[in-house]
């Protein structure tokens, strides 16, 4: 009896091990859901925001007069694109396809650095025509909620190429596929949040 209980006792860490192991990614995975949800939480007060001072114009230039809507359609079109690019790197990844996967992620960061330069642009030309973060609350809003999004895909590139030059050196592994599904995540998550920005900062802005 005394064999028995010291037996089952020892096979209790054993069993807690393997389904770590069998499960290693989960804390991760949670984690970084959990970082996601506090970004909703930033987003929707940015929003929320852009809504109340959406129409404090302060006798400035409205909405209809500073947004260039072909311009901000193929921006938007560059971002999606990327997306859908990312998204054949994770299919690469399954498929342990390294160099394939390696292409669609450099393809998915130059879409993604195009959109940052044109968004760029557009703060530096609204600023030269005066039409800076300080002329109204509307314009307040509009730079603090876009230079954050814009802030947020300038972290997901710099992350995107440390993971490539890892993933370059070290290959495939556990920790490098982890950090990759992370970065899916938040690719996917800045899209989505681009697709309310530009439909209704940009096109309901346009229409008020």
């Amino acid at each position: 009896m005394n064999t028995i209980a010291v037996d089952t006792a020892r096979s209790e860490p054993r069993a807690f091990l393997c389904l770590e192991e069998a499960h290693p990614t989960n804390g991760t995975l949670l984690g970084f859901w959990l970082y996601l949800m506090s970004d909703c939480f930033i987003f929707a007060a940015l929003f929320a925001c852009n809504a109340v001072l959406g129409t404090s114009y302060a006798g400035g230039p409205t909405a209809h007069d500073v947004f260039d809507l072909p311009g901000l359609a193929l921006n938007t079109a560059l971002l999606l694109v990327s997306s859908v690019t990312f998204g054949f790197a994770m299919l690469e990844m399954m498929r342990q396809r390294k160099q394939a996967m390696l292409g669609w992620l450099a393809i998915s960061g130059l879409l993604a650095m195009c959109f940052v330069g044109l968004e760029i642009h557009e703060f530096v030309t609204m600023i030269a025509d005066g039409a800076g973060p300080g002329r109204s609350a509307f314009l307040s809003s509009f730079f603090t909620l876009v230079g954050t999004h814009g802030l947020h895909v300038s972290v997901g590139i710099l992350w995107l190429v440390v993971l490539m030059v890892q993933l370059g050196k070290h290959g495939l592994t556990e920790a490098n596929r982890r950090r990759l599904l992370c970065l899916s995540m938040f690719w996917h998550f800045l899209d989505l949040v681009w697709v309310g920005v530009f439909s209704y900062v940009y096109l309901v802005g346009v229409l008020r």
